[in-house]
């Protein structure tokens, strides 16, 4: 038997045993785009049946350009959704929507600016370029960040349109970028391995990729909750660890688009920069949130002006499902450590 198995069915019995022995629990998660490796731990568990093996039939309800699914998790029509980064989980408490976050399964946000290569040898030395190309999202939030933090100027900024042609033509600029998307793009269509400059390595401290619920939810089916989070967790290992096939197969049947190599490059960059498995999930596992981590980001993005001074920021999160350590066992399967 495989290691992948043995994690596999480890994380099953973890969960519980098997789902054949009681009737399961229809779930839906709302992903915040269309199908793709950022999302493969959701798609692993239920590739494999960890979500079955405590009791739930999941349904991921793919997002996308024309999709809302945060709309959908407040008018009941879904269960679960998945949050970009903790700026949703306080603008949620700013406007007083009840939408809880009780799992961060990316540790870092994979934010990142690019430049040429070598055409700036630090990241402060970003400042100096003449353009920033930044989507307006990202100038209402990370870049203010920068300007408070690192001294980056506001007139710099251009706005991103997601086409990278600008920046491929006009090598004293930087863009920014996912890092397990743009970076593969501008490899493709300018034939050059840009220089990467993540956020999170130098302070922009969200978790990620969260998984939120309404208050309700938690408060009437906290044993659904908690077998979600830890078996998403336990998806998420395998995933990045083991044989990720069976999750590719089922995000290209959602994303016909998806090629095999872009599912290899971003699995490849999450792996490489510790966006899922880095920080506080080496000690708490997959998922894992701290207070001291939240309150960090939220004190920088108030210095920013961000975010509101005084929010109760705290209604935005709870730790009583992420911390568990469900996945470790099945890291330490596959990884021998």
């Amino acid at each position: 038997m495989s290691k992948s198995i043995l994690a596999a069915a480890s994380g099953l019995a973890l969960l519980g045993g098997s789902a054949m022995a009681q009737e399961l629990t229809e779930v839906s998660f709302g992903t915040n785009w269309v199908a793709q490796a950022e999302h493969g731990g959701y798609y692993q568990a239920l590739a494999d049946g960890t979500y079955e093996a405590c009791g739930l039939d999941v349904t991921i309800v793919p997002g996308g350009p024309q999709v809302n699914n945060r709309a959908m998790l407040m008018a009941g029509k879904i269960d679960f959704v998945m949050d970009g980064n903790f700026l949703l989980a306080f603008n949620a408490v700013a406007q007083d929507i009840p939408v809880v976050t009780v799992a961060a399964h990316f540790q870092k946000e994979p934010q990142v600016l690019l430049t040429h290569p070598g055409k700036v040898d630090s990241f402060e030395g970003l400042k100096d370029l003449d353009k920033l190309f930044i989507g307006d999202n990202g100038f209402q939030s990370f870049y203010q960040w920068l300007i408070t933090d690192f001294g980056f100027e506001a007139e710099k900024r251009v706005p991103y349109t997601f086409n990278p042609a600008p920046f491929l033509a006009d090598e004293n600029s930087a863009q920014q970028g996912y890092i397990t998307s743009e970076p593969f793009a501008i490899e493709r269509e300018g034939g050059f391995e840009p220089d990467i400059w993540v956020l999170a390595d130098k302070g922009f401290s969200t978790y990620a990729t969260m998984v939120s619920a309404m208050a309700e939810t938690i408060e009437e089916k906290p044993e659904v909750v908690k077998c979600f989070v830890e078996g998403s967790a336990i998806g998420w290992a395998n995933y990045l660890y083991g044989d990720p096939s069976a999750a590719n197969a089922l995000i290209q049947e959602d994303n016909p688009d998806m090629s095999d190599e872009q599912l290899a490059y971003s699995l490849e960059k999450m792996l490489e920069y510790g966006i899922v498995d880095s920080g506080d999930s080496l000690e708490l596992g997959i998922g894992a949130m701290t207070d001291a981590t939240i309150k960090d980001f939220y004190d920088k993005m108030v210095a920013a002006g961000v975010v509101e001074e005084g929010l109760d920021y705290t209604k935005s999160y709870t730790l009583d499902f992420a911390n568990t350590g469900a996945a470790l066992p099945v890291k330490a399967a596959l990884t021998g450590n």
